[in-house]
């Protein structure tokens, strides 16, 4: 939208040009918290809020609003709680001439959300993109050494792209593939079957969420051919080269455009083709994900698949044990440019590995050694921080606590209920301001408002213990448009709502937004990450501008990859919560 119309039609869903309510769009459960928060641009004190339904009538208030101090470009925040209304119905919320978007009440306000995030995973497919309805990427891959010479050829060809480059890591792809099947076995009434295995549309007997997981599962199979031979990146940031759409993906590694791309394996040395090398030392951190991912898919996949699940048992135990066997982390490769994910701990998805080894087999040796990792990771070390380098803690939750208390006794499930609660101590110890958020505002800083709801949200399910349910709602509420620009993070969701129009996607340059239907935002930023990050640069007038002026930033601009581009495993990972919410309200 052109920015002066945008603003236009802000002002006047607002009526007020300098209060503005922000809401979470996609509505409130019954029994869920719910507060919309006011972001003031001038020092004008709003004092009291209403609520009226669908006819004009006012059914909640006048309520005193709550002064919650400055946050980012908003000089003032006022929390406006009517979580006493819990009638299911259509609402808005007023504060003196500002007005918020309407607002849903209902115990199914989020069935079919977790459905939708998997939109986004189907047309991020590699091998065949129904999207396309053609093959992608079907020469992958060469498999290089050190120095960038041809080791072998291995077909590599499926999985998913990373974002809206079409770079493949096994550390993002097997934790999405594990998200996914965890999301199925806690919530599996959350999923509908609308779509074949291949991702074109008709049932098939089976849930969407699980055909997703198992193409997932087939690629993470190519990626670990032996039992010696781990890979961990498909390609590399030579991809940015061209802004193409995958089908006519002109990117040349050497050996023509459009051709094989290389495949980097787990070596457990620092790697790096250019100038620019990570800080890799060993395989463990991506051993652990391929182990958790096989394991649970044996657990979960129907019995009639008696084969592949006893090659995904094979492989789980295999990968665990490279794992053990090469402590340290295996980080993705940079190419020209400086930019890698820098995972620095391993201890997690070896916990995670040997938690779901136990789970799938029953052999003591992998409950004690998974209660051993967690001992000595008790807290994913971004919780509490106020910046991190680029994917250093991931992944951003740990869900190896969770699956080791599910089959643990009771000391046991005790002190990993324990750790769960010092990370959300960390975190909301931060977030004393109006929209009640304590993450850093990293890069993908809305993968780490999802990882924090869902460890919110799974403390809350081995506990009881609902102290943390205002924290979980906030950062619900913000990735659905609780925020200071208004926006859901989520492309196309919901329908009819305010979300970006402008991604970071040669997709959506060419297709519309819509084609992105259900991919998460990477999320605003500081300031600071903004404006040294290279080759960014914004096409037009910031028409989020007077929101834009604070510590972190948000941008709906095709120029901006640090902010408005969609990715992968965040959705992935925010599956498992939207399916929580739709199966528990039921």
């Amino acid at each position: 939208m052109h920015p002066v119309l945008f603003f236009v039609a802000f002002f006047a869903a607002s009526g007020d040009s300098t209060h503005f309510i922000r809401v979470n769009q996609v509505g409130y459960l019954p029994d869920a918290p719910k507060v919309a928060v006011v972001c003031a641009l001038d020092r004008v004190p709003v004092t009291t809020f209403i609520v009226r339904d669908d006819r004009d009538r006012v059914v909640f208030g006048p309520k005193p609003a709550k002064a919650a101090g400055s946050f980012g470009p908003c000089l003032a925040t006022y929390r406006l709680d009517f979580s006493a209304l819990r009638r299911s119905g259509r609402y808005t919320v007023a504060a003196g001439y500002a007005r918020s978007p309407v607002v849903r009440i209902g115990r199914d306000v989020y069935a079919g959300a977790a459905d939708t995030l998997i939109y986004y995973l189907r047309q991020q497919r590699s091998g065949f993109n129904p999207f396309f309805k053609d093959s992608v990427h079907r020469l992958d891959g060469n498999v290089i050494d050190d120095s960038g010479h041809v080791v072998r050829y291995e077909p590599v060809s499926g999985g998913w792209a990373d974002a809206s480059d079409y770079l493949q890591y096994v550390a993002t792809s097997a934790t999405a593939t594990f998200d996914l099947l965890m999301a199925y076995r806690d919530s599996p009434n959350a999923f509908h079957d609308e779509f074949q295995a291949d991702g074109l549309p008709g049932p098939n007997g089976v849930a969407d969420v699980l055909d997703e997981a198992r193409h997932g599962l087939e690629w993470l199979l190519k990626m670990f051919p032996a039992d010696s031979a781990m890979y961990n990146q498909l390609a590399d940031d030579r991809d940015h080269s061209y802004f193409d759409l995958p089908i006519n993906d002109s990117s040349d590694y050497g050996w023509g455009k459009g051709k094989q791309r290389p495949v980097y394996p787990c070596t457990g040395r620092p790697q790096g083709l250019f100038k620019y090398k990570n800080r890799s030392t060993g395989y463990a951190s991506t051993a652990g994900k391929f182990a958790a991912a096989f394991a649970l898919g044996a657990q979960l996949l129907p019995k009639r698949d008696s084969i592949f699940i006893a090659l995904l048992k094979r492989k789980a135990e295999a990968a665990y044990a490279l794992g053990v066997k090469y402590p340290g982390v295996c980080q993705t490769a940079p190419g020209r440019s400086p930019y890698f994910y820098e995972e620095e701990n391993w201890m997690d998805d070896m916990e995670l590995g040997a938690a779901e080894l136990f789970a799938l087999t029953r052999a003591r040796r992998y409950s004690a050694e998974a209660s051993e990792y967690a001992r000595r990771e008790p807290v994913t070390p971004w919780m509490g921080a106020d910046t991190a380098r680029h994917y250093e803690w991931y992944p951003w939750r740990n869900s190896g606590h969770f699956e080791l208390w599910r089959n643990a006794g009771a000391d046991d499930r005790k002190r990993l209920t324990l750790y769960y609660r010092i990370g959300l101590d960390a975190v909301t110890g931060r977030a004393a301001n109006g929209f009640r958020i304590g993450v850093p505002f990293i890069w993908c800083s809305n993968d780490l408002m999802a990882a924090f709801a869902t460890q919110a949200n799974l403390y809350r399910r081995m506990s009881g213990d609902v102290n943390y349910r205002e924290y979980e709602q906030a950062a619900v509420d913000w990735l659905f448009g609780t925020n200071p620009w208004g926006t859901s993070m989520i492309i196309g969701y919901p329908r009819g709502g305010h979300w970006a129009h402008d991604p970071h996607s040669a997709v959506a340059a060419r297709f519309g937004p819509e084609a992105l239907t259900g991919g998460l935002l990477d999320g605003p930023v500081y300031r600071s990450i903004f404006s040294n990050l290279r080759g960014i640069a914004l096409h037009e007038a910031d028409e989020y501008a007077p929101f834009n002026n604070g510590f972190i930033v948000y941008h709906d601009d095709i120029g901006d990859y640090s902010t408005n581009e969609p990715i992968m495993d965040g959705t992935a990972s925010l599956v498992y919560l939207m399916a929580a919410y739709a199966h528990d309200s039921r």
